[in-house]
């Protein structure tokens, strides 16, 4: 593997090519997408329904399953994807380690939490509740997590503080998960499984402010992440500020994961196997990594949404758990193969 790596391009020239074969190769699988699950339809129609859709005429035929349907799904797996992914690139390079990803710092649990005592104890179980509930609770997790690893300087003990909030919130979540009845069992598997299915164009208009912003802030940090890498202290020699640094970056991970998670239900493994799959291949330097972290992550859960849209159709198999299938073996063949230790060098 090591062959490989050295002989994957490192330079800036290189990189910029293969930031335009990611891009490419996003275009191609959201179009497969856009053809897929439990009605068949073809490349040309997806293309004249398209054409139509930005000319304004009014659509015929598969027009309405491919623009009110799979189009708006689309969308929200490549945000969706970006965002936990340049959020885990973001994480590993802040912990300097590449095994990390969002939920370190408590937003996936705390969504959790939000979201099951939202189903569990609240009035209403409207999708629209839960998803504010769930944005509330990650928020809130993270804001706690920050607040006690501020209490002494470095990321040691704000990756301890945020193991422990992860601990109480999961607790919470088995509580509220015993004192459920089996409708509000239902719901709350379901939701803790991840799904695209409820994408919308209204969901869309509220939820990709809150993702886009905080991804189009994250490279202004590249530089500053490439100096972390060498320490805290060697940083702050070549002038950045980590004290700064810090809050900044949880800050927009906790935004954009935050609503992802509150709009799909927890989705694992795109924030740890894609950032740490392009790190292997090209190295550190976060200029690259964070924008290409977004266009793998999107990329693949376009994948394993159509895929989960497919696979058992006419039904549909939750997307977090597609995602597990995929990113446990995968870590187990990088723990097996020592090659989590290469990453990290």
């Amino acid at each position: 593997m090591s062959a490989v790596v050295i002989s994957l391009p490192r330079h800036r020239a290189g990189r910029h090519a293969a930031l335009g074969v990611l891009a490419m190769l996003l275009v191609a699988v959201a179009t497969w997408s856009l053809t897929q699950g439990a009605m068949a339809i073809g490349p040309g129609d997806v293309a004249g329904a398209l054409v139509r859709w930005l000319a304004g005429e009014a659509g015929r035929g598969d027009d309405a399953i491919v623009l009110s349907l799979r189009l708006p799904r689309l969308l929200l797996a490549v945000v969706v994807g970006s965002a936990l992914a340049a959020g885990g690139a973001t994480m590993q390079g802040l912990f300097r380690n590449p095994l990390a990803d969002p939920g370190l710092i408590g937003v996936s649990a705390g969504a959790a939490l939000g979201a099951v005592g939202a189903i569990v104890l609240g009035s209403s179980s409207g999708s629209w509740h839960v998803a504010l509930a769930a944005f509330a609770g990650g928020l809130a997790a993270t804001s706690v997590v920050f607040l006690l690893g501020r209490r002494r300087p470095g990321v040691a003990y704000l990756l301890l503080a945020g193991v422990a909030i992860n601990a109480v919130a999961m607790a919470g979540v088995g509580l509220l998960t015993y004192l459920a009845d089996e409708n509000q069992l239902r719901d709350l598997t379901f939701w803790s499984l991840g799904s695209l299915g409820g994408a919308s164009w209204s969901r869309l208009r509220i939820v990709v402010p809150w993702i886009v912003l905080p991804l189009l802030c994250l490279p202004r940090a590249a530089r500053a992440l490439n100096a972390l890498l060498l320490g805290d202290g060697e940083a702050a020699l070549l002038g950045f500020r980590p004290e700064r640094l810090q809050p900044f970056l949880i800050a927009m991970v906790a935004l954009s994961v935050g609503a992802s998670v509150a709009f799909t239900g927890v989705i694992g493994f795109v924030g740890l196997v894609v950032p740490h799959l392009l790190r292997m291949c090209f190295g550190p330097d976060h200029r690259f990594l964070l924008p290409a972290s977004a266009v793998g992550g999107a990329i693949l859960l376009v994948v394993a949404d159509a895929l989960a849209r497919t696979m058992v159709a006419p039904g549909e198999l939750p997307i977090g758990v597609l995602t597990a299938l995929v990113g446990g073996p995968f870590f187990l063949w990088l723990l097996l193969s020592r090659r989590i230790g290469e990453a990290a060098a």
